[in-house]
């Protein structure tokens, strides 16, 4: 038996494996900051925006940012330019709580007339989140649609989110138009299980989306006018003595509103998972910028340190390089415009049918369910009144025409009876003239033919 050889292997190989070994070492330990920096590169709106550290570019002159910003996460932009002033963390998914309630609005808010009603029902209320955020709206009563959003706006009430929610479609179908809306704005961060912000697991956004948000919602009317509001009377119960409607008073719970000079809006959250959270708008000398601050060290800071960017934005205005941009919204223009169109008047209201298949989730008409409500009898209304209308129209022209035909085809002459040339007759044009006409002309004809008789003899 001869024995077993066993292969040895080159020196240079053992060589090469050796460098491939170590290689392979240092890429795997480089391999984290390769990520990082793809992901920085790939970030929305600029690869600075992508990085977790504080984000600003200051020229000569530029005041320095405020000292105290605990915001896990924060941005200042400039709502005209979409220019990004400086940022930290703008792209760190993040428990949104009610800020996202701006996507909510942003989505369904262009589908409803302000003054239509619907009944709510005890389906409209169901699910609620325990511990949320209610404005008070009650079952079994009707409620406009202006004082459901602000209901929202104001309140921050998820049961108005709801009962809007529902008049849409329901709760999945709205949340899944949000998300197709999320990823038109190009708010890749937002990831939406719930409509009205409450706590969800998997459920996050970003400052970068939040202001995204904000600057889209703005560009509507309505909107713009819900998140200013300061006060507003609430539609109750019905009180059992009088059985009348009830209302109480409701006020914004954004605590800049009408404290910081020139603010707008817009919303403002808190959960338990997603700390303090705020997104702010505010104009001054003719410039408007947005401030968006999460989770900041403790609740009450949310605002101060809002109120500090903000300071910082308009003395920074043009003594800092931008470090990002805030980018646009992708929807077709077609969709774009309708948006538009509806969000220019108070009213809102939904687009046309006619070419809704072309038209974004957010941008379709809302759907109408069996509940009770004004939407229905509106739309039989419209439906009633065009026709008779277009019948009534029809009926004036078939009689107009009528008459003008029996005009043409009537004798163009008056016949006199009489006179020393017997009968005759005098052509006197058409015979469409009043009785007083009639006889003034038939006088004239008399004359004449007496005239002619005179010369006769």
């Amino acid at each position: 038996m001869q024995p077993k050889r066993v292969q040895q292997k080159s020196p240079s190989v053992t060589r090469i494996a050796a460098a491939s070994a170590a290689s392979a070492l240092v890429l795997a330990a480089g391999a984290p900051a390769v990520l990082a920096q793809d992901t920085a590169s790939s970030a929305v709106g600029g690869e600075r925006l992508g990085r977790s550290d504080v984000q600003v570019a200051p020229l000569a002159g530029a005041p320095a940012l405020p000292r105290e910003l605990t915001g896990r996460s924060w941005l200042v932009a400039d709502a005209g330019t979409g220019e990004v002033l400086a940022a930290r963390n703008a792209h760190q998914p993040m428990p949104p709580a009610s800020t996202l309630k701006m996507l909510f609005a942003d989505t369904v808010l262009p589908k409803f007339d302000r003054s239509m009603e619907h009944q709510v029902t005890a389906a409209d209320l169901a699910n609620l989140g325990v511990g949320s955020s209610l404005v008070g709206v009650k079952e079994d009563l009707p409620y406009r649609v202006e004082d459901l959003w602000r209901g929202v706006f104001l309140s921050s009430g998820n049961d108005a989110v709801h009962v809007l929610a529902h008049m849409n479609g329901g709760v999945p179908q709205t949340v899944s138009e949000m998300q197709a809306r999320a990823q038109s704005l190009q708010a890749r961060d937002t990831k939406v299980i719930s409509p009205d912000g409450y706590d969800m697991d998997g459920q996050v956004s970003s400052a970068y989306d939040l202001t995204l948000f904000a600057r889209a919602g703005l560009r509507n009317a309505d909107f713009r006018s819900y998140c200013s509001t300061r006060t507003a009377r609430f539609p109750g119960g019905l009180d059992k003595t009088t059985g009348q409607r009830t209302t109480f008073d409701i006020a914004n719970t954004d605590r800049l509103l009408g404290k910081y000079p020139g603010l707008i809006g817009v919303k403002n959250g808190y959960t338990t998972n997603a700390g303090a959270t705020f997104t702010g708008a505010a104009e001054r000398d003719g410039r408007t910028l947005l401030v968006t601050v999460m989770h900041p060290q403790a609740q009450g800071k949310v605002y101060d340190e809002a109120a500090s960017l903000l300071d910082w934005g308009f003395a920074a205005a043009g003594k800092v390089q931008p470090v990002g941009q805030l980018v646009e919204d992708l929807a077709p223009k077609a969709a774009a415009g309708a948006t538009a169109s509806t969000a220019g008047t108070p009213s809102g209201g939904a687009p046309q049918a006619a070419g809704d298949a072309t038209l974004p989730p957010w941008s379709r008409p809302p759907v109408l369910h069996g509940s009770p409500g004004l939407a229905p009898a509106l739309w039989s209304g419209a439906v009633i009144a065009t026709g008779l209308a277009v019948w009534g129209t029809a009926h004036t022209v078939a009689r107009r025409r009528a008459a003008a035909s029996a005009a043409s085809a009537a004798p163009t002459a008056i016949r006199i009876v009489g006179g020393p040339t017997g009968a005759g007759t005098i052509g006197i044009g058409s015979t469409g003239v009043g009785g007083r006409s009639h006889r003034r002309l038939t006088r004239r004809a008399r004359a004449l033919l007496g005239r002619r008789s005179g010369r006769a003899g």
